[in-house]
């Protein structure tokens, strides 16, 4: 990764490059995206357009000829995280955000990709008593019409929060690069700390809650708003790893479940950020650790 970033950074005719060429390629967009986020996290906006342009340009040609949005969209999310993290220097701003990234990405899927994401609501509601069928045995007439009605919005919102999720985890690679390259360390010290206040904690919370129980089409909100905090989960137990209160093969163990067992581990992630925001475990360890120093002295 460090090779690929020092080729990224040697002269913007290889940044273009690997930018346009990732976007180009449907399974390393991201790649793309992250290079894009690292040359403006470097140079701004401004000294960082013409790389881009060619970059967004790939990803225009991919839309038109493909009817996909997603590459476009990811790329210019990514991007605009990136000059909010360069200007804000705040992990918890950028990731603020990024839900309002996530809902603008559901507006334009649900206009960009209506009839597809319907037709495909349209088969799920048709195997859905095949699926889980012990439980929709048991719904009622008006439940299986309000189950059917949220199958569109959460396919929408399911969407939309992986290119949230996406975007944000290309904007961490081009930001572990540029520390890689100009700040060694830099980025474990951001990242290991980030953590979000209890205000915003709340706020997420309450529209998440909102999402689940508040009307059908409100099912999207529940889903971009808990990608900010499975993000700060990830940051708690890495920097528990990093300040020894955990041994390392819980990050091997955490990505590995994460994998195979995502609808498990994604909830746990957000519940150990929601308390975290309430309790701030680090500190509180720290401060424990500080007090039986001191007691033993």
């Amino acid at each position: 990764m460090r090779a690929l970033a020092e080729f990224i950074m040697h002269s913007r005719v290889q940044a273009a490059l690997v930018v346009a060429g990732c976007v180009s390629l449907p399974l390393f967009y991201w790649l793309g995206a992250a290079a894009g986020c690292l040359i403006l996290l470097k140079y701004g906006l401004k000294n960082s357009f013409g790389v881009l342009s060619l970059g967004l340009l790939s990803a225009l040609i991919w839309w038109l000829q493909f009817s996909d949005p997603r590459v476009l969209l990811v790329l210019l999310g990514s991007s605009s995280l990136a000059l909010v993290l360069r200007a804000s220097e705040s992990w918890v701003r950028t990731l603020l955000v990024s839900v309002a990234l996530g809902l603008i990405y559901s507006v334009i899927l649900s206009k960009v990709f209506c009839s597809q994401i319907e037709a495909l609501s349209q088969e799920i509601i048709k195997i859905l008593p095949m699926i889980i069928e012990d439980f929709y045995r048991q719904l009622l007439v008006g439940e299986r019409a309000r189950l059917a009605l949220m199958i569109t919005p959460i396919l929408t919102g399911l969407i939309a929060a992986l290119l949230q999720f996406v975007s944000v985890l290309s904007l961490i690679l081009g930001r572990y690069w540029q520390a890689v390259l100009y700040n060694p360390g830099g980025f474990s010290r951001e990242f290991y700390n980030i953590r979000l206040p209890v205000e915003l904690v709340m706020l997420l919370l309450v529209c998440i809650v909102s999402g689940l129980y508040c009307g059908s089409q409100l099912v999207l909100l529940a889903l971009i708003c808990s990608v900010p905090l499975v993000f700060a989960g990830l940051a708690l137990i890495h920097g528990l790893v990093a300040q020894k209160y955990l041994a390392k093969f819980w990050l091997v163990g955490l990505y590995v479940t994460f994998l195979l067992f995502m609808q498990l581990i994604y909830p746990l992630l957000v519940i150990l950020a929601i308390f975290d925001g309430l309790i701030d475990f680090r500190s509180r360890l720290t401060l424990r650790d500080a007090d039986n120093s001191s007691d033993k002295h």
